[in-house]
């Protein structure tokens, strides 16, 4: 058995899935903390463009919207997404046509799941994303989404907001989206000072009082909440910051 470590990058898997194709027992995982096998070797893939290239060629050439499929489960945050994404692969090229609809096929299955979910977070967050009025006008919103889902997140808003600028900050992965009304960016970004103008200040008290007048103390319903939203939502909400734990 072999292990092909990858560093999370598009480039790095296709580069792993082009050494490893023929390997019926290859392994394919950006987390190295995996358990493995006794004597299972290990292989830290270095992206190759030339591979890469010709197994998106092959992908293509079998199924034109696999290539899109395959960038959604490789977003995600589980831990199988890679091997997900290789068994699908798989059966692309053995099957020389789309597979996506044989839901009988557990992998196909798998993959159609993980792909339902990513798109099923970008989705929510076009509506729970909560931005914050800046001093210098630039609306600010921090998440921390379970995928990579920032560069998709933010067209949303750009085409939503018009000319006006914002950033949406991946706190967990240190990038983010900004936009100048023009054009988005994505680049990395640790951690941020913010500085909020007067009005969003004003604006977060008064919603907070709102809450407070609304919510009965004697009468609580966080099992409800919870089945609304989940709490890994709430950290980024003035009136529910201070409730609960992060999932």
């Amino acid at each position: 058995m072999t292990f092909y470590l990858v560093d999370g990058t598009a480039d790095c898997f296709y580069t792993a899935v082009f050494d490893g194709y023929n390997d019926s027992q290859a392994i394919i995982s950006s987390n190295a903390d995996v358990q493995l096998e006794l004597g299972c070797i290990i292989k830290e893939v270095v992206p190759q463009s030339d591979k890469c290239a010709r197994v998106r060629k092959k992908i293509a050439q079998y199924d034109g919207g696999a290539l899109g499929d395959i960038d959604l489960i490789l977003r995600s945050g589980e831990g199988g997404k890679e091997q997900a994404a290789l068994e699908y692969i798989r059966l692309i090229v053995k099957n020389k046509r789309p597979v996506r609809t044989m839901t009988n096929i557990p992998a196909v299955m798998e993959a159609n799941d993980i792909r339902s979910r990513v798109t099923g977070e970008i989705h929510k967050y076009h509506g729970f994303l909560r931005f914050m009025e800046t001093e210098s006008g630039v609306l600010y919103a921090p998440f921390s989404p379970v995928a990579d889902i920032t560069d998709l997140v933010a067209p949303h808003f750009a085409k939503r907001f018009g000319n006006q600028k914002f950033v949406i900050h991946d706190v967990k992965r240190k990038i983010a989206a900004m936009y100048d009304g023009e054009q988005i960016v994505i680049c990395l970004a640790g951690g941020a000072d913010i500085y909020l103008s007067e009005y969003e200040k004003t604006f977060e008290e008064l919603w907070k009082l709102y809450y407070k007048s609304v919510n009965i103390a004697e009468r609580p319903h966080e099992k409800q909440m919870k089945g609304y939203m989940p709490v890994r939502y709430w950290k980024f909400m003035p009136e529910k910051a201070d409730c609960g734990k992060p999932e």
